[in-house]
């Protein structure tokens, strides 16, 4: 069963195609916790994880997921953000980790359908699950934003990064690339290393943006990050939904 948590029409804030018009399909459901990146008081309750806990905690949030029977309900969803442009924007598969769906029908053959209507797509991964490219060689045409986790995420190297994985999804995508989400303590504990033992066998783009999901704590970390740019040669990537609306969902 496919899970969608929420959709919505925006700018890309982060990576390569930052600042282009996106439709976002937020899907539910991980296979990660990433309970370093943080804690949120929602409802009276701290829960700790990725500033996407709603897709995530499944206890919590379930509530809110919508699920997805067939393609075309999905389909529908693109189509009314579409109709209010005269151009084709950009679509994000998001999470959670949308890859978990990457094998099931409805979603490959969106997937499909959304490439054959000349949309272009990116899907969010944390870089950890990858299909069959000979069984569904339609993700050849996607591009993937691989967001691999670091240490600051709290899980262990071992389920955080999958060489194998990571390697297909580099190799096999349409202009992939990798993106890190840092702040000061993580530059300190020589997270360079680790970014490098990641990339290092590949050439896809790399790019370094500043932890937050507020403006206060995006700017307190976006100088450091700068600056490890320009030590590191990497690629800075600032979070412009973050930069622009705050915490206002659905941006």
């Amino acid at each position: 069963m496919i899970y969608l948590v929420e959709h919505f029409f925006s700018i890309q804030g982060e990576g390569r195609y930052s600042g282009v018009p996106s439709i976002f399909l937020r899907f539910g459901g991980c296979n990660l916790r990433c309970r370093g990146f943080g804690a949120y008081e929602i409802g009276g309750e701290r829960i700790a994880g990725c500033d996407t806990i709603r897709a995530v905690h499944t206890k919590r949030f379930k509530h809110m997921w919508k699920s997805v029977d067939d393609e075309g309900a999905l389909q529908s969803v693109v189509m009314q953000y579409v109709d209010r442009v005269a151009y084709r924007p950009d679509i994000i598969l998001t999470g959670g980790e949308p890859m978990i769906y990457a094998e099931d029908p409805i979603f490959y053959e969106t997937v499909v359908w959304m490439l054959e209507h000349g949309f272009r797509v990116t899907i969010e991964t944390n870089a950890t699950l990858a299909p069959p490219f000979e069984a569904y060689p339609a993700y050849r045409d996607v591009t993937f934003a691989m967001a691999v986790k670091l240490s600051n995420s709290g899980e262990p190297k071992a389920k955080r990064v999958v060489p194998g994985i990571i390697r297909r999804l580099a190799e096999e995508g349409n202009d992939s690339f990798f993106k890190f989400t840092l702040d000061s303590t993580s530059i300190e504990k020589e997270v360079e290393r680790e970014i490098r033992e990641i990339c290092e066998p590949f050439e896809n783009e790399i790019y370094c943006m500043p932890l937050g999901d507020n403006v206060r704590q995006l700017q307190a970390n976006a100088p450091v990050v700068a600056e490890f740019c320009l030590r590191s040669g990497y690629r800075y990537s600032d979070r412009l939904h973050v930069r622009l609306w705050n915490r206002e969902e659905k941006r």
